[in-house]
C-alpha cells in the first residue's frame, strides 16, 4: 500500500522524511509517538521475497549486546507492510567525513576502526555478522563515539544471506584502508571509490599515499589481499574480527581524549564574535562639547628626565610656549628639568607630520585630570594606530620605534712596533737579548729586549709565562709512526691481491677443491620436460567435491587446443566468493626435482599458485606454496627457485578470468621440467 510523510504506521510511528527508496523498500526518518523521539524505520512490502530475512535479522539483530550497535527497537508486520525500527543516530557517517574533511590521521583512523571491530567482534560471538560493514554505515555521532548502522538488517535488506563472518573481517581492513587513503577496497560495494588495483592484487596503502605507519600496511595488505601472508601478526590472529580489534588497540595505546576531539572535531566551527571598533575621529577643528568624565585610568609612568635645551630668542619661545595646552603649568625661565612621560623622553612626545597638532585638538580629546599627562588611550603617538582591547575596552597606541641608536665608537688603533729596539736613554742599562730568545731561533712575534726598567717604547716585558709555545711534544714520532701505518697497509694490500690474482687465498695458500654441488650440476644442464603427467581434478570445497574430472586428462595431452575448464561462477575466488579456489593435482610419475613449470591458460588474467608434495594433497591449507603466479596471457613460464623435489604437482587457481555469464578458468596445458 502507499505511504506518504505524515501517515502513522502502526498507530504509533508518524513517518517524517523518506530517506532512501529501493525497489519496494524505503527507510525514513519517524517520529515515535508513544516516546517522542525519532527513530529509523525500513519499511517493505510483506510479499517482497526480502520480507522473511528482515524480521529474522531484526531478532538477531536485537540479541547483540554493544553500545555501538544502533538497537533495533521494534519489528512486524501490519496492514500489508513489514517494518523494522532502530535508533536514530545524529552524527556524519565515515563517507562523508572522508569527503569533507579529507583521509583521517592514522591514530585516529586505527581507534575508529577497533571501536568497529570490537563491535563486530561482539557479534560474531553471539553468532551474528553485519554482513554489509561499508563507509556509510559506520557513525560518529555529536558526543564522539562510534555507532555501526544496520547490523544484519542492512545486508537483509540488500538480499545478501546472513552469517557473512569472512566478509565483516575483509571489510573490516576495507575500512582501515578507506580512512588510510580515501579509497574503498572491501567486499561490499559502497560510494566510496574503488581502490587501485595491479595485477589482481590491491595496492599496498602506503603505495597509495605516503606517511602510513608499517603496522597499519600490513594489517590492510595481510586482511585486504588475503594471500599477502599468513594470518596472525605479532601474536594477533587478524583473521578473526576480535584479532584486528586487539591489534588496533593496542597500535593506539591509551584511548583517552580520542572521543572528546571527536566529539569537537563534528560541532564545528565556533561561531564568531563581532567586535565593534570605536568610530574614527573626525578631521579637522570640532566646536567644544560638554564631556561626561570617565573613569580614571591609570596615568602612565613620569620619570624626571634632563633634558638641555639649546638656547633660543625669546620670539621663539613665546611662540613655542602659545602652542602649548593653556593648562600647562608655565616653565621657569632657566630651568632645564621637567616631569616628561617616559615615550616623550624616548622621542615619541610630538605628533607626526600627518597627526593632528595641539592645535587642531579640542577639549574633548584633552584628559580631565591631570594636564601636564595625557592618558594613553587619548594620546596618540607618532604612529597614530590604535589596539582594541576585546576583553577591557580600552583602546592604546602603538608606540613607534625609538630612534636609531649611534653607532658605537671606532676601534681604537693598535700601536705599532717598532722595527729595531730604541736606543736606551742617558743613565739607563743597555738592553740585552733574554736567554731563550737569542739568534734566529726567536719566534717572529718574540721582542727579545728586556724592558725591566718600565721605560723606553712602555711595551710590558715579556716572561716565560706569557710565552706561547706552539709546538707540541712527540708530534715529530707521531708523524712518522703514522707513516710507517700507512706503508705497511699498503704493502699488506699489494700481497693480498698479488695473491688472489693467481688463485691462491689472500695469505697465499691454495685454494681447497670445491666440491659440485646439487644446484650446480643441474644448472651445467638445463632441465628437460617430465613425461608420464597424469592429471585429476581437485576440488576440496566443493559439494560434491568434483570440477569436471572427464576433462582433467585434456591439461597434460600435449595440445593446447584442448583444456580442462572449471565451473562457471557468479562470483571470484576469495573472502566474498563461495571457495577459495579449485584446480589440479600432476601425477610426475615419480618423485622429481621440480625446476619450472609452463602454463597455458584460456583467457586472463588468471591467478595461481603451485604445490610440490610427495603425497597426493587433500586440502592446500597449511600448506607452503613452491611458487605463485598471475598470468596476464595465455602461456606463462613460472620458474621455481629452490626447486622442491616430490611426486605430486597441484596448480591452485586462486583468481579466474571474467566471461559471459560469470568467472571461469581453463588450463589447455601444463608442463614440468626438472
Amino acid at each position: 500500500m502507499p505511504i506518504r510523510p505524515g501517515d502513522v504506521l502502526a498507530d504509533r510511528y508518524r513517518l517524517v522524511d523518506l530517506l532512501v527508496e529501493s525497489g519496494s523498500g524505503r527507510f525514513w526518518r519517524a517520529h515515535d509517538r508513544v516516546l517522542e523521539r525519532h527513530v529509523a524505520l525500513h519499511v517493505l512490502d510483506a510479499e517482497d521475497e526480502r520480507a522473511a530475512g528482515l524480521l529474522e535479522a531484526a531478532r538477531q539483530s536485537a540479541t547483540v549486546p554493544d553500545r555501538r550497535l544502533l538497537r533495533v527497537l521494534d519489528a512486524d508486520r501490519v496492514n500489508g507492510l513489514c517494518y523494522v525500527v532502530n535508533e536514530w543516530g545524529a552524527g556524519s557517517s565515515l563517507d562523508i567525513m572522508l569527503a569533507t574533511e579529507g583521509v583521517l590521521a592514522p591514530r585516529r583512523a586505527a581507534w575508529l576502526v577497533s571501536e568497529v571491530a570490537a563491535s563486530v567482534a561482539a557479534g560474531h560471538e553471539a553468532g551474528v555478522a553485519h554482513g554489509r560493514l561499508v563507509p556509510e554505515n559506520v557513525l560518529v555521532d555529536r558526543t564522539g563515539s562510534v555507532r555501526v548502522i544496520g547490523f544484519c538488517v542492512d545486508a537483509a535488506l540488500h538480499g545478501l544471506p546472513a552469517g557473512r563472518v569472512s566478509t565483516d573481517v575483509a571489510d573490516l581492513g576495507g575500512l582501515l584502508y578507506s580512512a588510510l587513503t580515501g579509497r574503498w577496497p572491501g567486499v561490499s560495494r559502497s560510494e566510496v571509490p574503488d581502490a587501485p588495483h595491479e595485477h589482481g592484487r590491491v595496492l599496498r596503502p602506503r603505495q597509495v599515499r605516503a606517511g602510513i605507519p608499517r603496522p597499519l600496511d600490513a594489517l590492510c595488505d595481510q586482511v585486504v589481499n588475503p594471500y599477502a601472508g599468513p594470518g596472525s601478526r605479532d601474536g594477533y590472529d587478524l583473521s578473526t574480527a576480535r584479532g584486528i580489534a586487539d591489534y588496533l588497540a593496542d597500535f593506539v595505546g591509551d584511548p583517552t581524549g580520542m572521543a572528546e576531539a571527536e566529539a569537537a572535531s563534528n560541532a564545528g566551527p565556533r561561531g564568531t564574535r563581532t567586535v565593534v571598533l570605536p568610530g574614527l575621529p573626525t578631521a579637522g577643528r570640532t566646536p567644544p562639547q560638554p564631556r561626561t568624565p570617565a573613569p580614571p585610568a591609570t596615568p602612565p609612568v613620569t620619570e624626571p628626565v634632563e633634558l638641555v635645551e639649546p638656547a633660543v630668542p625669546e620670539q621663539e619661545q613665546a611662540s613655542e610656549v602659545d602652542d602649548t595646552d593653556p593648562a600647562a603649568p608655565a616653565v621657569p625661565e632657566g630651568d632645564t628639568t621637567r616631569a616628561v612621560p617616559v615615550a616623550e623622553a624616548e622621542g615619541h612626545a610630538g605628533p607626526t607630520e600627518t597627526g593632528p597638532t595641539d592645535t587642531d585638538r579640542t577639549d574633548t580629546d584633552r584628559t580631565d585630570t591631570d594636564p601636564g599627562a595625557s592618558s594613553s588611550t587619548e594620546q596618540p603617538t607618532q604612529a597614530g594606530l590604535p589596539i582594541f582591547d576585546d576583553a577591557t575596552d580600552d583602546v592604546s597606541w602603538l608606540s613607534a620605534r625609538p630612534e636609531k641608536p649611534p653607532p658605537p665608537p671606532p676601534f681604537e688603533d693598535v700601536p705599532e712596533r717598532p722595527l729595531f729596539a730604541p736606543e736606551p736613554a742617558e743613565g739607563e742599562p743597555a738592553r740585552r737579548p733574554r736567554p731563550n730568545a737569542a739568534g734566529s731561533s726567536a719566534p717572529r712575534d718574540y721582542w727579545p729586549w728586556d724592558t725591566s726598567s718600565g721605560t723606553g717604547t712602555g711595551v710590558p716585558p715579556l716572561t716565560d709565562e706569557d710565552e706561547d709555545d706552539d709546538e707540541v711534544p712527540g708530534r715529530s714520532w707521531l708523524r712518522l709512526a703514522a707513516a710507517i701505518g700507512a706503508s705497511l697497509v699498503l704493502l699488506l694490500a699489494i700481497v693480498v691481491a698479488f695473491n688472489l690474482g693467481r688463485g691462491r687465498t689472500p695469505l697465499g695458500g691454495a685454494k681447497p677443491e670445491e666440491k659440485p654441488s646439487r644446484s650446480s650440476s643441474a644448472s651445467a644442464t638445463p632441465p628437460a620436460p617430465i613425461t608420464g603427467l597424469t592429471a585429476q581434478d581437485f576440488d576440496p570445497q566443493g559439494s560434491p567435491p568434483e570440477e569436471h574430472p572427464e576433462l582433467a586428462s585434456l591439461a597434460v595431452d600435449g595440445n593446447p587446443a584442448t583444456a580442462w575448464r572449471t565451473m562457471t561462477y557468479t562470483q571470484n575466488f576469495g573472502p566474498g566468493g563461495l571457495k577459495t579456489g579449485v584446480g589440479l593435482i600432476i601425477d610426475l610419475g615419480a618423485v622429481h626435482d621440480v625446476a619450472s613449470v609452463d602454463l597455458t591458460f584460456v583467457g586472463a588474467p588468471t591467478a595461481a599458485s603451485l604445490y610440490v608434495t610427495g603425497t597426493a594433497p587433500t586440502a592446500v591449507a597449511g600448506l607452503s606454496p613452491a611458487a605463485t603466479v598471475t598470468a596476464s596471457g595465455t602461456h606463462q613460464r613460472v620458474t621455481i627457485d629452490d626447486t622442491p623435489r616430490g611426486r605430486y604437482l597441484t596448480v591452485w587457481l586462486t583468481s579466474l578470468p571474467q566471461g559471459d555469464g560469470g568467472y571461469r578458468g581453463e588450463v589447455a596445458e601444463v608442463s614440468v621440467r626438472g
